[in-house]
């Protein structure tokens, strides 16, 4: 049986071109540090765009490829999601299986390392894998104007998204190898882990004003 998606609509539901869900799924290695903020992040970011809890068009969820299957986010990525008023109750790690990668419609990794592990489990992931920050990057030079509107539902609109980045992908590249990594901040002070949660928090947020077409109150 296909382990219950962590979305923020609940549970499972498998992938389907041109249906009304669309389902991120953020990778890195124990599923307790970087993959558990940014899905925090993301649903606390989405849910401040759009004015209220996200429907069930939009699933955002986490995996590690050394999960820590069942274990607690670790009490500095809880604290830094504190910081930011996003939420960090009722997660538990999970480690990444195919069934994950199968129904994501867009996976985002900490590093090029996890991108690459993504992709070898096959499944025709290599349109729909990015880092983070890669991702972030050739979303900043896509004009939201050739997006779908909202009005045709998220889904479709995040579709879109994901495959003008796939195609921009060999034009835009990374200005030095570490422009694209998330590093682990596993068994560092929190200072460290704040300032990994203000490089995560800022990758997103180019990401999320694409998906909603609403930008971040400054």
């Amino acid at each position: 049986m296909s382990p219950e998606g962590r979305g923020i609509a609940g549970g499972y539901r498998p992938a389907v071109a041109g249906g009304n869900t669309f389902r991120i799924l953020h990778v890195s290695t124990g599923n307790v540090c970087r993959s558990p903020i940014t899905e925090r992040l993301t649903r606390h970011a989405l849910s401040h765009r759009l004015g209220g809890p996200v429907t069930g068009d939009l699933i955002v969820e986490s995996a590690g490829t050394w999960g820590h299957e069942g274990a607690p986010m670790e009490a500095n990525a809880a604290a830094v999601l504190a910081d930011f008023g996003a939420d960090a109750s009722g997660f538990t790690g999970r480690e990444l299986l195919d069934e994950h990668v199968i129904r994501a419609d867009l996976v985002l990794t900490a590093t090029r390392d996890h991108r690459a592990q993504v992709i070898s489990m096959g499944h025709s992931a290599g349109l729909r894998t990015f880092t983070l920050k890669e991702f972030t990057r050739l979303v900043r030079a896509i004009d939201p104007a050739t997006l779908p509107p909202l009005d045709d539902g998220m889904a479709e609109r995040a579709r879109a998204l994901v495959r003008a980045a796939a195609a921009l992908r060999g034009w835009l590249l990374a200005p030095s190898p570490d422009a694209d990594e998330v590093y682990d901040p596993y068994g560092a002070p929190i200072t460290f882990f704040r300032s990994i949660g203000d490089e995560i928090n800022q990758a997103l947020d180019p990401v999320v004003t694409a998906l909603t077409g609403v930008t971040a109150a400054r």
